[in-house]
């Protein structure tokens, strides 16, 4: 008998680069778990058996995919899509059959706000992401840090930027001068945004700007503020926590912080399944040298959870599936795993800082893993402020941050 690990995943669509690491992850997995003679339940040995369906980047084929693996075909152990929007497609399709749905690929927030009983999250939510930004921030030589934020109108990028503004408010962040002056909640048109965006961050003064969207949002926004020569000393944004974003920008992506689910370089002792360097390794010999992403291990992840789950269950029955995830605490080359029992949501995973330099990701939080230990300015780079000027700035105020007119 095998064990089925099902999902669907987009190897064709604007999601495609993400999905295939992830399938290179669980390939990996699947390929690994039989060499070992596979899953054991009770006494008895399974093989694994990966179902793996191209979504298309669709949700009306992804839809399609998980009524199949919930209520048609069933699989043993149902694994989410890659994206926060396809992973809403997926979840009621799971609740309504009574399956865990393991999500790997979903980071909103509102996943887990909605009552659903059988999510179970992998990947800390997108209101953590940069939470860690603000703290080092903080940190800084400035006398007053004025961010603006600017937000895509997705679900995941509102949360995002909730997590900024949240940490803002923090007393430690407050004290230390940390406010945001600027909201921008909109699609970025590098054509017709600065008109009305830019003259707001000039008012304002702006030393911090952090852009939360797609990969090609945020993209759109470090080339835009790159073109117009604007002094932003700092500047964060989602898609810099992938190695795409230097393939990408190159030199633009010089100084600009990202946060990211893993790191091959943190090498953690993981109470499950392999560690990252070795991952890695793994996956360079698969991937053709190619480096993974953390979508490739953090489904891999996810797949070693689901096992631990399967096999503390002692049954593919999925009320008890779900009640093993609720008393599992432990760690994969991801990080520390733990829900809140009640939603799913992940407690335990902690996100990752990082910076670019010379073509090269920097851990720069959380300081037991650091290569430079803090926010840098690097010499050269094109966004960092032109002179001490821009450090004289005006006596801070209690106004409400500035909507760009």
């Amino acid at each position: 008998m095998k064990i089925s690990f099902g999902l669907s995943l987009s190897l064709n669509g604007k999601y495609a680069a993400m999905g295939r690491q992830a399938e290179a992850g669980l390939r990996f997995f699947a390929a690994s778990a039989n060499q070992r003679a596979g899953i054991r339940i009770g006494n008895t040995w399974h093989e694994v058996e990966l179902v793996c369906i191209d979504d298309q980047s669709s949700p009306a084929r992804c839809a399609e995919i998980y009524r199949e693996l919930c209520h048609g075909r069933r699989a043993d152990i149902v694994l989410g899509p890659y994206s926060s929007a396809l992973a809403r497609v997926a979840a009621p399709i799971a609740e309504e059959a009574g399956v865990v749905l393991i999500n790997h690929g979903g980071a909103d927030d509102d996943l887990y706000a909605r009552g659903y009983r059988t999510i179970v999250g992998v990947l800390s939510p997108a209101s953590d992401y940069l939470q860690g930004f603000v703290r080092l921030l903080a940190t800084l030589k400035f006398w007053r840090k004025r961010i603006a934020i600017v937000a895509a109108l997705s679900p995941f990028a509102r949360a995002v930027a909730t997590g900024v503004e949240r940490s803002c408010k923090e007393r430690f962040a407050r004290r230390r001068g940390v406010k945001v002056r600027v909201k921008w909640n909109a699609p970025f048109d590098p054509e017709a945004s600065p008109t009305k965006l830019y003259p707001a961050l000039k008012r304002n003064r702006v030393n911090a700007l952090v852009s939360a969207g797609s990969f090609a949002h945020d993209v759109a926004v470090v080339r835009s503020i790159v073109a117009a020569n604007l002094n932003i000393p700092v500047v964060a944004c989602v898609a810099a926590g992938v190695n795409e974003f230097g393939a990408e920008l190159r030199d633009e992506a010089e100084g600009i912080v990202g946060p990211a689910q893993w790191d091959e370089n943190v090498e953690l002792t993981p109470q499950l399944g392999i560690g990252s360097r070795e991952f890695a390794r793994a996956m360079r010999a698969v991937m053709g040298g190619a480096p993974p992403d953390y979508t490739a291990a953090q489904a891999y992840a996810a797949a070693t959870l689901a096992t631990a789950a399967l096999e503390r269950a002692g049954t593919v029955d999925q009320i008890r599936i779900r009640e093993a995830f609720n008393d599992l605490t432990t760690s994969t080359l991801f990080g520390d795993f733990a829900i809140d029992r009640a939603t799913g949501r992940q407690t335990g995973h902690r996100m990752l800082l990082v910076q670019w330099h010379g073509g090269r990701r920097i851990i720069i939080e959380p300081e037991s893993h650091v290569d430079r230990g803090n926010l840098e300015f690097p010499s050269g780079w094109r966004l960092v402020l032109a002179g001490l000027e821009m450090l004289k700035l005006n006596r801070d105020t209690d106004e409400p941050p500035e909507e760009p007119r």
